[in-house]
């Protein structure tokens, strides 16, 4: 990481599985996903924002059951979801729930997290039994694995860095939001992304890529063009 990065700030993408952690669990149970809004300490418990998300209203439905009979949880209940859920621009799948979740705190990693400067930039999405995080971070490179490795030992926590860049990336950098993409297509965004395909001159050619995917080069610039229309705000499917 240059000077100029550590000035203005690393951006950074994790993906993260740590113990003791309902979102994980439920989400590695049934085909449905959470993006989380955010975590609160009310009366020493933590209160999470989420919106659940499937593809189908049986699958939402499952994923609600869980939560509740999750020994991890406390309560869930129902809420209106955010309003940019509700124009359609955060969550992907045809339907969509927002809850509130009261769960132990010393079971979150959120607090860990962002009390060593790892902010989000997205709302953090559990799939799969996996959390992904967009964070900006004011760190150096040495500081942030530093950072980390504290974070690991004291939650026993799997953290992944999948992307590392400077913060005031222009393409999914906070301007646009990924999360209404579908997973294949997030995949097919983000490794183009990564590999320098959006850079000039390109790093990288549409058949490399979908060679390294297993696509046809059709398929993946399929898949580009529908993942640019919804970033750009086209709602095409």
């Amino acid at each position: 990481m240059g000077e100029g990065q550590s000035e203005g700030g690393a951006r950074l993408t994790l993906d993260i599985w740590h113990p003791n952690c309902w979102t994980l669990e439920v989400t590695d149970e049934v085909p449905a996903g959470l993006l989380g809004h955010g975590v609160h300490h009310v009366d020493g418990r933590a209160q999470g924002r989420f919106t659940a998300f499937a593809d189908t209203t049986a699958d939402l439905a499952a994923l609600i059951d869980a939560i509740g009979a999750s020994s991890l949880t406390e309560s869930v209940w129902s809420v209106a979801q955010p309003r940019t859920v509700e124009d359609g621009a955060l969550a992907p799948g045809s339907a969509t729930q927002g809850l509130i979740v009261t769960y132990d705190i010393h079971n979150s990693i959120n607090d860990a997290l962002v009390s060593r400067g790892f902010i989000p930039d997205e709302p953090v999405r559990m799939v799969g039994g996996r959390e992904f995080w967009t964070v900006v971070v004011r760190k150096d490179r040495e500081a942030v694995q530093a950072a980390l490795e504290e974070v690991r030992a004291e939650h026993d926590a799997d953290i992944r860095v999948s992307h590392i860049g400077t913060a005031s990336e222009g393409v999914g950098a906070g301007m646009f939001s990924t999360d209404d993409l579908s997973e294949r297509q997030r995949e097919v965004f983000e490794l183009a992304r990564q590999r320098g395909y959006y850079t000039w001159p390109r790093d990288v050619s549409a058949a490399d890529l979908a060679d390294e995917l297993g696509l046809s080069k059709a398929t993946l610039l399929e898949h580009l063009r529908k993942a640019e229309a919804k970033l750009l705000g086209e709602r095409s499917k």
